[in-house]
């Protein structure tokens, strides 16, 4: 009796394609513990809403217009740092998975999660607890090893490579050697375990390293 008259979990969704925010709606309308507050269609609108109603979980996508999800669920924390938000996301990139927790969001969602892992990851997000899924687990687990991340160099030089840029060019644009240049990929190469240029670029946009 106590669980049908606790109050409803309090949901804002901000994702800027309508139809995975119908879905999602659909699948909270079915179940009275679940009320939608509001909806967003970019980072900026979603950082607004949660200001407004002040929800008791996000679903924040990752990649929106105006800001991004990362850009709004750090604007969000930075409002109030309490605030649970489970990053949503059609790309399961390691990468992204680590920036959006590192941001401070307690889990992440791919857009096609199950109907019921969406509603058991409302539901642990809401009672204080983290969710990741069996297969988010493990991209996290076989990539987040000491001494494989990329700095923030490296990623930008694989970036200009990955635009097709000459070592040269790259390093006339960065205003450093080309032997400089030659260094980072040889350390890129090596911390992807990537067989050539063409290959760490690759691995890094499937690792989310590199946006697509």
């Amino acid at each position: 009796m106590a669980e049908s008259m606790a109050a409803p979990i309090r949901v804002l969704i901000a994702d800027d394609h309508p139809l995975m925010r119908e879905g999602i709606t659909a699948v909270l309308a079915c179940n009275p513990g679940l009320q939608l507050v509001a909806e967003a269609g970019d980072g900026r609108e979603a950082v607004a809403l949660y200001k407004q109603h002040r929800p008791d979980v996000v679903l924040m996508d990752l990649q929106m217009p105006v800001m991004s999800g990362i850009e709004a669920i750090a604007a969000i924390l930075a409002f109030h740092a309490e605030a649970r938000i489970v990053a949503l996301t059609t790309y399961g990139g390691d990468a992204q998975v680590a920036r959006a927790l590192r941001l401070g969001a307690v889990s992440y969602l791919l857009k096609n999660t199950a109907r019921t892992e969406l509603l058991h990851c409302l539901s642990t997000v809401h009672a204080g607890g983290r969710h990741l899924t069996p297969e988010v687990a493990l991209t996290l687990s076989a990539h987040q090893h000491p001494g494989d991340a990329l700095s923030a160099r490296e990623i930008e030089v694989l970036g200009l490579i990955a635009n097709g840029n000459s070592n040269r060019r790259a390093a006339l644009l960065l205003g450093v050697t080309e032997d400089t240049i030659k260094g980072h990929m040889k350390s890129i190469l090596s911390k992807l375990s990537a067989n050539d240029r063409t290959h760490a670029v690759m691995i890094a946009i499937n690792r989310g390293i590199l946006g697509v």
